[in-house]
């Protein structure tokens, strides 16, 4: 997938260091703003001094203002590249099949072309929109949190340790599982178009020898095999989140039980354990935005490597590299006494 992403997202290298740019805009004033919430509570609202709260309040909107803006020009921008790379890819799909000979369709099939064109197109194109708007800003987002995390409190950020691991390895065990089935998947989906399109092209044909019965079975069989095929898959993606939430909930426990016996002994102040709290949830918040994109890269995967099989495949019939035009006569035809009536 790596290969098709760098060949036609190469023209938009402009835009993706502004994406970038927007991003860490975006990501910096998320990290930001907890820091200025401990602020606030520690210096402003502990001590009643209402100039301060006003003041340090006048800066988090100024900052929410800032970041919200740069996420929402991120997102056009982002949006737009990821429509024109899908627009290059069908295009250069449609150019390569047009240079097919018969020997080349009926490798692929004609269902099978039609739903790499269509369908695994559109998987990429999604990948590429998440990517340029979350894979970006969540690693960002989540190493500050780490880094904002110790510098509140480095005892609780012993935490994080046991918390992060246990999230990677949730979410590694389930992508294992699933990486081959989203194949499968696509190979059950043109097996669909194949059995519609004969069935359109064949209507008549079907019709006359009064094989309707056979052929909705036919149609059957073949929804049945993708309705299993995408169960198995959704499955193992719905223990995903459940668990996730779990660790994140327990994570959220514990900080407030080691942090309240800090706070009670004195050495941690209110404002930084709520600071904590916010960048454990950022930090948690961001795995698990990569971990949607992980639900949806290895499907993509698949359909690119079926993608980049078309645009790899060299037709067996090529231009010849010096063309005639002038073809050479071995006799000749005279036609006399020939009129036209």
């Amino acid at each position: 997938m790596l290969r098709l992403l760098r060949q036609y997202l190469a023209p938009y290298k402009r835009t993706l260091i502004l994406i970038t740019a927007l991003l860490l805009v975006q990501a910096f004033g998320q990290l930001y703003l907890p820091y200025l919430n401990a602020s606030i509570i520690n210096n402003g609202v502990l001590t009643g001094d209402t100039t301060y709260i006003l003041k340090i309040g006048g800066v988090m909107l100024l900052v929410t203002a800032v970041f919200t803006v740069a996420s929402i020009v991120a997102v056009y921008f982002s949006a737009r590249t990821a429509m024109r790379f899908g627009r290059d890819v069908r295009r250069a799909q449609f150019e390569r099949v047009q240079e097919f000979a018969l020997r080349e369709v009926n490798e692929f099939t004609a269902p099978s072309l039609i739903t790499r064109n269509t369908n695994d197109v559109q998987q990429v194109q999604m990948v590429v929109v998440m990517s340029l708007t979350t894979m970006i800003s969540a690693p960002i987002v989540a190493i500050g949190g780490v880094i904002m995390a110790i510098q509140e409190d480095v005892q609780l950020s012993l935490l994080l340790i046991v918390v992060i691991p246990l999230m990677i390895i949730v979410i590694g065990a389930i992508i294992v599982r699933a990486v081959p089935q989203f194949a499968i998947m696509q190979d059950r989906i043109d097996r669909i178009n194949l059995v519609l399109r004969e069935n359109l092209t064949g209507i008549r044909v079907i019709r006359a020898f009064v094989k309707n019965r056979f052929e909705r079975q036919r149609f059957a069989d073949a929804n049945a095999d993708l309705t299993s095929t995408a169960l198995k898959v959704n499955r193992l993606f719905a223990m995903m989140m459940p668990s996730l939430m779990f660790i994140l909930n327990i994570a959220t426990i514990g900080v407030l039980w080691f942090g309240g016996h800090l706070v009670d002994n004195g050495s941690l102040e209110i404002g930084n354990l709520t600071a904590f709290i916010a960048y454990v949830t950022q930090i948690l918040t961001s795995v698990m935005m990569a971990v949607m994109m992980s639900v949806m890269i290895p499907r993509a995967s698949a359909s690119a490597n079926r993608i980049q099989e078309v645009l790899d495949t060299n037709p067996h019939i090529t231009e010849p590299a010096h063309p005639s035009s002038q073809i050479p006569t071995a006799g000749v035809i005279e036609l006399r006494n020939v009129d036209f009536s």
